[in-house]
Formats: structure tokens, sequence, C-alpha cells
């Protein structure tokens, strides 16, 4: 790791080991870890990806996903909540950095400042990729009214702000998705105590109901045509999301194997034995595999080649490896784990009996594993996934 690198993972690893302290109180009682959020707040984690000059610490995507795994090694679901909040940050600072605009600057200096903490709200059933959306827009004076329901929304028990999307039928430009950006206090939102999953519970990514809340036109960041690949979200969502849930499920794996370490295989003296060598061999063959992929494409983001040298599917292409490598090799891991540890991981009352139900919605966090496969098998084939919806010239901006 770079020295930067180094200082961010520092700051992290003093975050996760306290957090670990909490981490199987929260899952058994399916409760929010609010605590974590505000210890992330005073140690600066909340500000990681704002630039400096604007009073954060200017963590770039390189950066965040060395932090993220680090910090999911000590409770994975804080790690996944905080990843909705600084991965978008980290998003609009390098828009702001090809194009300052105030408001986004101001935007940007309110997340430093410790007055919003973000969720991203747009995971709906059945809706795909973000290329349609089963929430409608409609329009009226000033802006859109808004109905519809949102499902897996981490974030949504600290959010102060979110970002959604909905679909527009535009009777001039056809079928459109917007996205938007909104206080949580909107009137019309409402969040449903829905979350008992098998894991991640401390999340409490509950679904969250939009019944006819009103978007002025102000709110309205972005749009594109209903069914198309966005090169626009190449370079923001897509381009950023990918690698860092992909570092944060990896870090939630690694934490299984520090347990396997101090509460299994130490204790018992196993570490002689062939048998573990070989599985713990595996493991770190699988912990390096992913990082080098995570670590590949968020330079080819960070320096900017994955938008500018390859045509936008492409680039999806590149970008969704990382998160498929990173989220299955995270899950083959605590495979192994388990293995090692036998009968005691069997009980709920251990830690890795949750890291093991945690690590497991890895492969279910878009890109899916069968999602991604489609994508991997067309895009070498030369085949299209969906229309392109090309990244905008004032959106490619200069590299980082």
């Amino acid at each position: 790791m770079t020295s930067r690198e180094q200082r961010f993972v520092r700051l992290a690893a003093d975050l996760a080991d306290d957090f670990a302290e909490r981490a199987d109180e929260h899952d058994r009682d399916n409760t929010f870890p609010f605590e974590n959020f505000e210890r992330m707040r005073e140690a600066g984690y909340l500000r990681l990806t704002v630039p400096e000059e604007l009073g954060g610490l200017g963590a770039d995507l390189n950066d965040l996903v060395a932090a993220q795994e680090r910090l999911a090694m000590g409770c994975a679901a804080t790690a996944l909540v905080v990843n909705m909040h600084v991965s978008p940050i980290g998003q609009l600072a390098s828009m702001w950095r090809s194009d300052p605009r105030p408001r986004l600057e101001q935007w940007l200096r309110d997340c430093a400042e410790g007055k919003v903490i973000n969720a991203v709200l747009s995971a709906e059933p059945g809706a795909p990729l973000l290329r349609d959306s089963r929430c409608t827009a409609v329009r009226v004076d000033g802006g859109y009214r808004i109905k519809g329901k949102k499902i897996f929304g981490t974030g949504s028990s600290v959010m102060t702000h979110f970002s959604s999307m909905a679909r527009f039928d535009d009777p001039e430009a056809g079928p459109q998705i917007i996205f938007y950006r909104l206080p949580a206090e909107t009137p019309g939102l409402e969040i449903l105590r829905t979350w008992d999953t098998l894991g991640m519970r401390a999340t409490q990514s509950n679904d969250v109901l939009f019944d006819d809340v009103f978007v002025p036109d102000e709110a309205v960041f972005h749009r594109y045509p209903v069914g198309t690949l966005d090169g626009t979200l190449l370079k923001t969502v897509w381009g950023w999301a990918q690698p860092t849930f992909a570092a944060t499920y990896l870090g939630t794996a690694l934490g299984g194997v520090q347990r396997l370490r101090q509460q299994i295989i130490e204790p018992r003296g196993l570490a002689d034995q062939p048998q573990i060598q070989a599985l713990m061999a595996e493991i770190t063959v699988l912990t390096e595999t992913a990082r080098a992929t995570i670590r590949h494409v968020a330079q080819e983001m960070t320096s900017g080649h994955l938008f500018t040298d390859l045509d936008v599917q492409s680039g999806m292409s590149r970008a969704v490896m990382a998160k498929y490598v990173g989220a299955n090799n995270a899950v083959a891991i605590m495979e192994k784990v388990m293995q090692i540890a036998g009968g005691a991981a069997f009980y709920n009352r251990s830690s890795l009996a949750r890291i093991y139900r945690d690590v497991r919605a890895a492969t279910i966090q878009p890109y899916n594993n069968l999602d991604a496969l489609d994508l991997f098998g067309k895009t070498s084939l030369g085949l299209p996934v969906a229309p392109v919806n090309p990244l905008q010239a004032e959106a490619v901006g200069s590299r980082s």
C-alpha cells in the first residue's frame, strides 16, 4: 500500500477493532449500530472522500477500497452502510474536480461538516440494474410527484439525505430515468420496518415507501433513456460501487480468517496439520487474487482509463469483474474458514456463523452473479447487453 492508503487503513483499523466488540450483539438483536456512526463522525471517516480543500480527508478510490476492506473486518454491516455514504461522495468529488459547480461544492462542504449522511435508495424488485424503475414520476408544476417502493434501503436508518430514481414517461423525449436527491424528512417518505434477513442484519436495510413525494426540478441531477447502459453511471455509480462493494465483502471474509486464527487455530495448536496448511494456502490465493482484481479496477477508474479508453459496455464489464471476483472469493474464503472451524462455528453465538451469513449477501448485491456472467459473456463475444447512452463530454472531464 502507499503511505496514503496506510494512513486511511490505520483509521479504519482503529474503528474496526471497536466495532467488532458489538457486531454479534447487533446481529443477534437485529438492531442498527448508531454508536458506530457517531464514532465514525468523530474520527472523520464520514468525510473520508470529501476533497481536502473542502474540509475532507481527500481519499480517492484506491484509498477507499483499502480502508473499506479493513473496516469490514470489524463489522461488516457498518462497513456496508457507510459505503453507501462515502462511495457516492467520492463519485461527486470526482465530478466536482471535472466541473466545480458551486451547488455541488456546497453539498461536499456540508458532508465535511457532518450535516449530511447520504443513502442510496435505488433497489427495486425486478428492476433491471438501473435501466428501468417501477417507481413512477408524474410531471407537476415545478417538479415531479413520485410513487413507488424501494427495497434494500441500506442507510435509511441513519440518513439525513438520500438519492433515488424513478421512471418518467416524457411525452417528447420518451421514457426516461431521472435521478434526484432529497432530504430524509421529505413529506410522503415512509420507512417500512421489514428487515429480518439471513445476514447483514445490522444494516437495517428496510423498505422505503414513496407516497406522492414531491421532487423539485432543482433536485434532479441526472437523466437518461430507459433501457440503456448509461455512460455517466459507469464513471460514477458502477465504477465506484463495484470495487468498493468487493472490498467490503473481502474484508468481511478476512475478519472471519482473523477470528479463525485467534479462536480456533492458535488455541488448538492446529497450525502444524497439513490439511489446515492446505486450506490456509487456498485462502491466501483467493485473498490475493481478489485484491489484485479490485485494486487494478480501482486504479483504472482513478486514472480515467476505464471510461475514456473503453467503450461503455467494456468499461462496465471491467468494473463488474472486480465485484464478481471479490464477492465470490469472499464466499469461498468463508467456506474454507467454516471447514477448518468445524462444529464450533455452527453455533449462532459464534462470530464465524455471523460472518458466514453476512458474506452470503455478496453475490446477491448488484451486479449479482447471473447478471454479471451475462455481461461478461456478451461483452467477450461483442454482443450488446443493451443500447448505450454515451458518456457526455462534459461528464468526462480530465483524468484525476
